[in-house]
């Protein structure tokens, strides 16, 4: 049987991720409204640094690195240049779409790593994969696929409406 961990470091980061997502789906919805709110964007963006580095507090040396952490590693790799479009590059040019791909990307791998974590967790969710907790299965699946779906085609739009500095 499943069950979420209730010490504090779970609790914590499990709080850092759902406010990273949040914040999340709000930049990507002002984003299609070519808006830019510093605020939003910070909380995003530090959550969304701060949720990859927590789940590292995971990490147990003695084991290979698991699959959350190889996702946490590109998680923070494709913020590099996010930060570095949006707070050194302040979207100039190329660095507007760098931005929002990936931010984009960034909210697609906290909800992402949402979907796999409530799938094992939840075990009404468990119980549709072949091999729990192992993540798998049709509605599994079907749930990932849709969320990518989503994802790319807001990306793709906001990539194309976001232009705050001419607004």
């Amino acid at each position: 049987m499943t069950h979420l961990s209730m010490d504090v470091l779970t609790l914590s980061h499990v709080a850092i991720t759902l406010i990273a997502i949040v914040a999340g789906l709000v930049v990507v919805a002002q984003m299609l409204k070519s808006r830019l709110s510093n605020g939003w964007t910070g909380i995003f963006l530090a959550t969304s640094v701060l949720t990859s580095v927590t789940g590292f507090v995971f990490f147990h040396p003695a084991n290979p690195p698991t699959p959350a952490q190889v996702t946490g590693v590109v998680a923070l790799v494709v913020l590099i240049p996010t930060l570095v479009g949006l707070y050194v590059k302040h979207l100039s040019g190329f660095w507007r779409p760098v931005y929002v791909v990936g931010a984009v990307i960034s909210l697609w791998f906290n909800l992402f790593v949402l979907i796999t974590q409530t799938f094992d967790k939840v075990p009404m969710l468990c119980a549709t994969m072949p091999a729990c907790p192992a993540p798998g299965g049709p509605a599994f699946g079907a749930t990932q696929l849709i969320v990518l779906v989503l994802t790319i085609v807001a990306g793709w739009k906001a990539t194309k409406k976001f232009h705050p500095l001419n607004a």
